[in-house]
């Protein structure tokens, strides 16, 4: 009986002693995993909460820079940056209980619309996803006012933006472009180059072309805030770096002049070049738009939808859209004749009342013809069916040979060149292909056609600063120049943006003495008169093949022979001739010119 409970007592004895070592191994096993998580927390991702911690108390407010001025020429504003103050609402800090009462204290202090700011809180956050804008364009006794009382506005603050400024407006609007925000997928491509989901960037024209130029570099404040956001102190502050200004090859006066010319036609264009290097002067496109409208900070579905979807296409540029030219096109096929050697500049033919081609009696302008003439004539006459032999004659070949090398059919090579259209120059080869929307082999070339193509008609399309650089070789002595609207230093004349083209010095003179009479006394003569040096051209009136009324050209150039400016004026769908309405055009600015020119 002893030894029995002796027994059970040993057993007992020794539970009692593994008990405390079971506790031990389960409270080291706690310590340990502790451990392990503290090691992890503080050793391994200490960085990681270190900068979450900072996130909390530390604010970052961007400052953007000031973007470069666009100058005219002689250092004329043509595109600027303003601040404009605009009242935001921080809504974390401001909830639906606190939000009527802050809403009508500063609809009283701004003299604002209660119902206004209810409707823009309404939107929820902007795009840099921590604030609402409130109102923009805040007059400074608004800022005054607000700045009085901000200690009493908990969650409103009144900031300065910097907005693109056009002084003024609609001016070569086609050719400066305008900025914009940039979208969520070109932030996820630029934010590496430094560009904020609050950052503008440049759209169009100029301001797209030469964007890495004007940009500059954001700087900002490193802010310490507590647990209210509100500012304990100023930690950093790197400021931002302003964009370079870009000084143009435009012309204020000739813009403006160019603008006027155009001010009474439903659309047209005006291009003016200095033919020896490219530099553009001039660059003007109507209808055309107010860039400060894509400036504004809060724009309705509705404002967007009156110019983005306007039938007038304001935002087209007519400068760099392709038209039929008319008789403007007449020295393309002049130098075709006497380049292929079937036609040489001592040629004359007789000319007629009307040849026919296909089934098709081509006329001449005038019912009758001109009698038995050479090319000057031929030019000065504006004679079709002078043209129709010739163009018929080379074929289409040996016509589009001589357009390509007249610049036509392809890019300028202008900055903006992702606007500008490389235009039509049909031939056999085209039409053989299907002319860009039938099946090969089903739309053969035919006689019409070709005397079509010869003097500018259906299968010709070009665009009013293509043959500005057509017609720059015939006033700078054969040479194919680019265009462009900065010359950031660069020599235009090296043989990398300056090409010779192959045409005998025989074709050039012929061509030049035929522009020559057009103006001494022929279809230009209007051109002449005070404050006008002597010049070439060659005046159009084209047949519209979309269906509209006549386009009226004049493509002119001076002094004569060796040229300083070309100047393209192109009146769209305006009939009547292009001595009637296109040639007053171009004098305007012509003698604006001139008058500069003589300073």
């Amino acid at each position: 009986m002893t030894r029995a409970i002796s027994s059970r007592d040993g057993h007992r004895h020794s539970g009692m002693h593994q008990q405390p070592l079971v506790l031990l191994g389960v409270v080291l096993l706690f310590c340990g995993a502790m451990l392990t998580r503290l090691t992890w927390l503080q050793v391994l991702e200490g960085a990681h909460y270190k900068e979450l911690a900072d996130e909390n108390r530390i604010r970052l407010v961007p400052r953007s820079p000031i973007r470069g001025r666009l100058l005219d020429r002689h250092g004329k504003v043509l595109a600027s940056s303003k601040l404009t103050y605009s009242l935001y609402l921080e809504p974390r800090l401001v909830d639906e209980a606190s939000w009527p009462d802050l809403r009508d204290r500063l609809a009283r202090l701004l003299n604002l619309s209660a119902q206004d700011l209810d409707a823009r809180r309404g939107r929820g956050v902007d795009r840099d996803g921590y604030r609402i804008t409130l109102a923009t364009d805040l007059k400074p006794e608004q800022v005054l006012r607000f700045r009085e009382q901000a200690l009493g506005l908990k969650g409103a603050q009144v900031d300065v933006d910097i907005l693109r400024f056009y002084p003024h407006g609609s001016l070569a609007s086609h050719a400066l472009g305008y900025t914009q925000p940039i979208t969520e997928e070109e932030y996820k491509q630029l934010a590496e180059k430094g560009y904020k989901i609050r950052d503008r960037i440049g759209r169009t024209g100029v301001e797209a072309a030469y964007e890495s130029w004007l940009r500059g570099k954001w700087g900002g404040q490193m802010l310490e805030v507590n647990a209210m956001g509100e500012v304990q102190r100023n930690l950093g502050d790197r400021p931002s770096v302003a964009g370079k200004d870009l000084t143009l090859t435009l012309d204020l006066d000739l813009q403006e002049v160019a603008e006027q010319a155009l001010a009474d036609k439903p659309g047209g264009a005006i291009v003016a070049m200095d033919p020896r290097t490219g530099a553009v002067l001039a660059l003007a496109s109507k209808p055309n738009f107010d860039p400060n409208f894509f400036s504004k900070l809060v724009t309705t579905q509705k404002e967007y939808d009156a110019l983005f979807s306007n039938p007038a296409k304001p935002l087209l540029s007519r400068a760099m859209n392709p038209y039929d030219p008319g008789s403007t096109w007449k020295p393309v096929t002049a130098m075709a004749g006497m380049e292929s050697g079937k036609f040489p500049p001592d040629t004359k033919l007789n000319t007629m009342a009307c040849i026919t081609y296909g089934g098709h009696c081509f006329p001449d302008h005038n019912g009758a013809g001109f009698g038995r003439i050479g090319y000057a004539d031929a030019l000065r006459f504006s004679s079709n069916t002078f043209f129709y032999q010739v163009g018929v004659g080379v074929g289409s070949r040996a016509l589009k040979k001589a357009a390509t090398q007249l610049g036509f059919g392809g890019k300028s090579g202008i900055e903006i060149g992702w606007e500008e259209s490389v235009g039509l120059v049909g031939d056999e080869d085209w039409a053989a292909a299907g002319r860009g929307w039938a099946q090969p082999g089903t739309t053969p070339w035919i006689p019409e056609d070709m005397a079509s193509a010869s003097i500018g008609q259906s299968v010709v399309q070009i665009t009013p600063l293509q043959l500005a650089r057509a017609y720059s070789v015939f006033a700078n002595g054969g040479w194919l120049v680019t265009p462009h609207l900065a010359d950031q230093g660069l020599d235009w004349t090296a043989p990398s943006r300056r090409t010779k083209v192959d045409m005998k010095p025989s074709t050039l003179a012929k061509i030049r003495e035929g522009l020559r009479k057009v103006v001494s006394d022929g279809t230009g003569y209007g051109l002449n008169g005070p404050g006008i040096p002597s010049a070439g051209g060659k005046t159009g009136t084209a047949e519209d093949s979309t269906g509209g009324p006549d386009h009226a050209w004049f493509a002119t150039y001076a002094p004569y022979p060796e040229g300083e400016i070309v100047i393209v004026a192109f009146a769209q769908n305006t009939p009547g001739g292009g001595s009637v309405h296109a040639l007053p055009m171009a004098k305007k600015v012509m003698e604006v010119w001139n008058r500069k020119r003589a300073k």
